[in-house]
């Protein structure tokens, strides 16, 4: 018994090794489900298997019944676990194997040893598990439980009495189990189970009847693995924290939040880094009526006539001709074929590369005819009253730019933003509206 009894502890010590071995090495993700799921989301079935030490000792030290030498015996169990919710659970237990142990005191007419057989034993019980409700920690790997349940015990005890063995008949009788210990996730839906059970049976268990204890006792110290049953895409309910989930998915949402508002920071200072690069390209430091971004010469002293690339022009003063403009009905179309064709980037003053072509023209005929062109932009009552002013005259200017950079006559261009006064449609539907977003041109 000694050799069965060094086995039985090798096993043990060797759960008990690789029980922390899986619980340092894998460090499973246990996954949870959104907060205050249905238990139909869950896997709330679970099976397991272990084996230990059964004997009638116990670390408490009480219900000894006399017998100082405990034979120390395999035990095996299995049970079904259906989860009620993460902390509590019924259990249906499975326990058999023997116990023994010898009174090295014994009379000639005392039982000096007992063997108990137990074919087979079935328990219902309640089982807590306390780590399941601890808000601190989503995977909760490590988890104390307690169970407490009542079932039927059948056993077989032989006897020995001044060296006769008797073996009394196989009875089946009412036992209490209560179970403690802890569960290790090793894995999605794997626990390792290692766990201490104490039996409280019938008075003749161990053959001897009377005495101080109204009830026999043996202990069961056991290892062994819990399975989750069902799909494997549902998370394991005797796994989940719904305390930890709920505080997960606040602070997943909140991250959420901060990066959405982050992102639309980042997207506002891109914006106002645009708008400050326009002003910069639009500003004529000079005033010569040419941008800094297309002057080719600039600080042109105040008043000199310049060209389209800000320049000066000399003036050749020994004949003074006057010369009337005519604006022919060719000229006209190209304008309004300019217009037509003048698209810029939504809520920008950045022309459009297809708007190149038209704008080329109107260049042609203002370098050609000499004309003279004021350009009005206006915009619809949509935004604040400052933005479209502001809008409107950018997009004037932008397209004065364009024209000087093709070499027309920067002083003859006039560029006046008027915003939303003067409307040539309802603002009330958006037809009108686009009607409204403009720039004239106007020759003379």
């Amino acid at each position: 018994m000694k050799n069965n009894y060094k086995k039985v502890a090798l096993m043990f010590a060797a759960g008990l090794v690789s029980t922390a071995s899986f619980a340092q090495i894998s460090h499973p993700t246990i996954e949870g489900t959104t907060p205050f799921a249905p238990n139909a989301e869950y896997r709330t079935w679970s099976f397991g298997i272990n084996a230990g030490i059964l004997n009638q000792s116990n670390i408490f030290g009480f219900n000894r019944d006399g017998f100082d030498k405990l034979n120390h015996n395999l035990g095996y169990s299995a049970y079904i676990k259906k989860y009620i919710s993460p902390s509590f659970g019924l259990k249906a237990q499975y326990l058999g194997g023997k116990v023994g142990g010898v009174n090295e005191n014994a009379s000639a007419a005392q039982i000096s040893e007992f063997e108990t057989k137990m074919p087979w034993s079935a328990a219902l019980s309640a089982e807590w598990t306390a780590a399941n409700t601890n808000w601190r920690f989503v995977n909760s790997i490590i988890k104390p439980y307690v169970s407490i349940g009542l079932g039927a015990l059948n056993f077989e005890t032989t006897t020995t009495v001044d060296g006769t063995s008797t073996t009394a008949e196989a009875s089946t009788k009412l036992y209490v189990p209560v179970d403690a210990g802890l569960k290790f996730a090793i894995a999605k839906g794997v626990n390792i189970d290692l766990g201490y059970q104490l039996n409280w049976a019938n008075q003749h268990f161990d053959g001897k009847a009377g005495g101080q204890y109204k009830n026999d006792l043996f202990s069961y110290a056991h290892a062994g693995l819990e399975f989750a049953l069902g799909s494997s895409k549902k998370p394991f309910l005797g796994n989940s924290n719904p305390a930890a989930t709920l505080a997960a998915d606040v602070n997943k949402k909140y991250d959420a939040l901060k990066a959405e508002r982050d992102a639309l920071i980042a997207s506002n200072n891109e914006l106002k880094g645009e708008i400050a690069q326009i002003q910069a390209d639009l500003r004529d430091d000079d005033g010569d009526g040419v941008p800094n971004k297309f002057d080719k010469c600039p600080n042109t002293p105040s008043g000199v006539q310049v060209d389209g690339s800000g320049c000066p022009i000399t003036v050749k003063h020994e004949t003074k001709v006057i010369e009337k403009i005519v604006v022919t009905e060719e000229d006209k179309k190209v304008v309004d074929e300019a217009i037509k064709n003048l698209e810029f980037e939504t809520g920008k003053s950045v022309i459009r590369p297809s708007s190149y072509e038209s704008l080329d023209k109107v260049a042609a005929i203002l370098i050609e005819k000499n004309f003279s062109l004021k350009l009005s932009g206006h915009t619809d009552n949509t935004g604040s009253y400052q933005t479209n002013m502001r809008l409107s005259k950018e997009r004037a200017e932008a397209v004065k730019a364009y024209l000087v950079s093709k070499g027309a006559n920067a002083s003859r261009i006039e560029a006046t933003g008027y915003g939303p006064d003067q409307p040539i449609a309802s603002n009330s539907t958006a037809e009108g509206r686009q009607k409204n977003r403009r720039v004239e041109f106007t020759l003379y």
